[in-house]
């Protein structure tokens, strides 16, 4: 393959360079117009590509789809107008120079325009000259400079508001950076147009101008040229010079009304880079049925009486030929690459297959939420209802802990009971609830509950008193002082509950190694400083989900990153390093569980105090090595404990749990099979100049 490669991008680049060099010397060769005298053949065969050049103009301005896909018009139309004004000073050259040989001086063309569309009368000439330049001039120029100023204005006005949204379509992931980068490119592209086509109006409202100029100055500059120098009579000198000058003003005049039409029709139109030849053969060229109308109609010229045939018959054959190959081109080099895609398409679906199919067998969604045939019917009008509040949570849940949870993945299976729902984690049932449809889900709690019919049962968030009741008594629910749960809310407060109950389990490596990657410089060079040094990225996963499942948050991670290198030099064990971190996050923890400044806590009585402390068992060093107590006092701790956290818990205010830093892991660990949401404190991870209020102890 590699052999092959010089073969085939050889040509190109040979034809490209060819290009370069064809383009060149045409500008070159409108350049040495304006000082060389030229032959009447060569004019008419200028004159005619003048023509032929304006109308393929105007056909490509037709049939593009996208203005920016004829950016170069600008650079087109400042060609075309120099090749009219070269031509017409080679025309006045040979107007001055041998107008007393007659009409046929200045070449066949300006003969048959004198003799085709003026009927042989200068007079009928000259009028309609003038109408045409006051077409061009006042109407289709004017218009046309006045749509791109304005267009250009408002372009440019707008290019903040578009760069916004680009920015904002890139940061919620709706495009990518490739896409992005394009968006960007033809907005700037956009701009550069309408800029432009400002300017590039002012070269034809100039060359209106400068073809009065040269008609004027070729009938009285060759009246007094045919009279003086070659003895004409002032009448004989008058009639030739005014038809050959008016039939030279028509020849300039009709291609310059044609490229203003051209540019009436895409002056709102895109700009593009790029070199002027690059854009100018590659879109010109690049319509082949521009160039097939184009040619047809240089046929037509070319039998018109008193024409040149063979210009553009000649010009005729080209386009022609030009429009019949580019298709079969552009068919064969589309059919190989189609056929090159369907063939990598086929071969990467095949392969694709293949690697699904043991994948998909293997693949477990993180957090997924099932549905009952009966309840995912009577929630599918609010599925839009559904799937936004599911992203608020998320986006809740990234705010408040500092880490984005797993997309939860919503769905209908069989195998749930008809009316219910089932939460699962890592493909685990974690909760499973049966659901009332058209009824109330009312939180009773400890209150007396309402006097209306209907099951008492408990919440399956917080497990909670509470009654089902129909819909109908939504009036008397809530005149009775209580707030009735629609099926959607007791779904979404669940779900919430559980992945609450489950941080630590949906933190992975993978988002933890993402968090970590977005950390500025220096704290990644704190990171190189302790791993794998002191601490693995394992050990950082594992000190972060004993945070989190305490429900403490990460989201000041350059903070918990400082506290794991302090204590990483003197203590390994993930347990130890997390106790530190939450010391040193104190400020954090009680800032999260304290109400309008106050933190309630109850405190453990120093009988389990001491029961706590004398079952650790330390090493030589002093460390924990064991937690050994009685199981009598473990339930009989239960037993106090929970009594006087539920007679708390009535009063509906969030409190906490103090004990001594020692044992509070294992309280914690007796404490979260009855009361999972209950957070629970040592004195040192009490902030300062936080206020305490004491809710009285266990004891």
């Amino acid at each position: 393959m590699a052999d092959i490669t010089p073969s085939v991008s050889a040509p190109a680049a040979e034809r490209k360079s060819l290009r370069d060099i064809a383009f060149a010397g045409g500008i070159t060769a409108i350049l040495l117009i304006l000082f060389l005298p030229i032959p009447t053949f060569i004019i008419d065969v200028g004159l005619a590509f003048s023509i032929a050049l304006s109308i393929l103009i105007l056909m490509v301005a037709l049939w593009i789809q996208k203005p920016l896909e004829f950016s170069s018009f600008p650079t087109v139309l400042l060609i075309a107008t120099m090749l009219r004004l070269a031509l017409g000073i080679a025309t006045t050259r040979l107007i001055l120079s041998h107008g007393d040989q007659g009409i046929s001086a200045a070449g066949h063309v300006i003969e048959g325009f004198s003799m085709f569309v003026m009927s042989g009368d200068f007079v009928i000439g000259i009028v309609v000259f003038l109408i045409l330049v006051t077409v061009n001039f006042l109407v289709i120029t004017k218009g046309a400079t006045r749509i791109a100023e304005v267009g250009a204005r408002f372009t440019l006005d707008a290019i903040p508001g578009k760069q916004m949204a680009i920015d904002a379509d890139l940061a919620s992931g709706l495009i990518d950076d490739k896409t992005a980068q394009a968006r960007r490119r033809e907005l700037e592209e956009e701009s550069a147009f309408f800029g432009s086509m400002d300017g590039a109006s002012k070269f034809v409202r100039g060359e209106a101008v400068a073809s009065l100029i040269t008609i004027a100055v070729n009938i009285f500059g060759g009246i007094i040229i045919g009279t003086t120098r070659h003895g004409m009579p002032l009448a004989d000198a008058a009639d030739v010079f005014t038809r050959l000058s008016v039939g030279d003003g028509l020849v300039s005049q009709i291609p310059a009304l044609i490229v203003s039409l051209a540019a009436g029709l895409l002056v709102s139109k895109g700009g593009t880079r790029g070199s002027a030849e690059q854009a100018v053969f590659g879109q010109l060229g690049g319509y082949p049925r521009a160039l097939f109308v184009a040619s047809c109609l240089m046929f037509m010229m070319s039998l018109v009486p008193g024409m040149p045939t063979v210009p553009f018959a000649l010009l005729g054959l080209a386009m022609a030929f030009v429009a019949y190959t580019i298709p079969r081109q552009i068919a064969q080099k589309k059919m190989v690459e189609d056929t090159k895609q369907r063939e990598q398409q086929a071969k990467a679906i095949e392969d694709q297959r293949t690697r699904d199919a043991v994948k998909d067998s293997l693949k477990v969604d993180e957090v997924e939420i099932s549905f009952g045939k009966q309840i995912s019917g009577h929630l599918s009008k609010s599925h839009s209802d559904l799937a936004h509040r599911v992203a608020k949570m998320r986006k809740k849940f990234a705010q408040q802990y500092g880490f984005v949870v797993p997309d939860i993945k919503i769905g209908e299976n069989l195998s749930v009971p008809s009316k219910s729902y089932q939460i699962k984690i890592h493909g685990t049932v974690v909760a499973e609830q049966a659901l009332r449809l058209n009824e109330f889900l009312v939180i009773v709690g400890d209150d007396k509950k309402p006097d209306l019919p209907g099951d008492e049962v408990r919440e399956p968030a917080f497990g909670m008193r509470a009654m089902w009741i129909s819909e109908a008594y939504g009036g008397e629910i809530r005149r009775a002082g209580f707030t009735p749960v629609d099926n959607l809310s007791v779904v979404l407060t669940h779900l919430s509950e559980v992945i609450r109950n489950n941080l630590a389990q949906l933190l992975s490596y993978k988002d933890m190694r993402s968090l970590l990657d977005r950390l500025d410089p220096e704290y990644k060079k704190l990171i190189d400083d302790i791993v794998p040094s002191q601490i693995s990225f394992s050990g950082l996963q594992a000190v972060l989900k004993l945070l989190l499942a305490e429900r403490v948050s990460i989201r000041n991670l350059h903070l918990i990153l400082e506290a794991i290198a302090e204590i990483v030099p003197h203590a390994r064990r993930s347990e130890q390093v997390a106790e530190h971190v939450r010391m040193r996050m104190a400020q954090q923890i009680c800032g999260d569980l304290s109400e309008n400044g106050v933190l309630s806590v109850l405190r453990l009585g120093n009988r389990w105090d001491l029961a706590f402390h004398q079952s650790l068992k330390r090493d030589a060093k002093g460390d924990v090595i064991e937690f050994d107590i009685d199981p009598r006092l473990v339930e009989q701790f239960g037993t106090e404990a929970s009594q006087v956290i539920r007679d708390r818990m009535r009063d509906g205010r969030m409190f906490v749990l103090v004990t001594a830093p020692d044992a509070r892991p294992y309280v914690r660990m007796i404490i979260e099979r009855m009361f999972a949401s209950l957070p629970v404190l040592s004195h040192v991870e009490i902030a300062r100049g936080v206020e305490i209020k004491s809710l009285g102890t266990i004891s």
